[in-house]
């Protein structure tokens, strides 16, 4: 009997200060996790950006070598295309660092 009442004590004494083992902060924790998120979504934006410029100045190149007289009329779209796709890695840099 004397047993089952110590039990009983010490599971009571438990359950009432578990809430203070729970009320501790945990946000300290989630700043790691989230800079690493921030850190694998850069890369993955940095990675599609730069294989969608080596598509574009590969496909540009090609159609220069094919008619080099189309260098002129193919370079402001490249260049237009390079600086759209620069700036969607810039915005998703932007968008991880504003999560953090």
């Amino acid at each position: 009997m004397k047993g089952n009442v110590k039990i009983l004590l010490v599971a009571v004494a438990t359950f009432l200060l578990s809430s203070m083992a729970f009320a501790a902060e945990g946000g300290a924790k989630t700043e790691g996790f989230a800079a690493l998120a921030a850190g694998i979504g850069i890369g993955i934006a940095a990675l599609g950006g730069a294989l969608g410029q080596g598509r574009t100045a590969a496909a540009a190149l090609e159609g220069i070598a094919r008619n080099p007289a189309a260098a002129g009329k193919l370079f402001v779209p490249m260049i237009l295309g390079l600086a759209l796709i620069e700036s969607l890695v810039i915005l998703a840099w932007l968008v991880c660092f504003v999560k953090l």
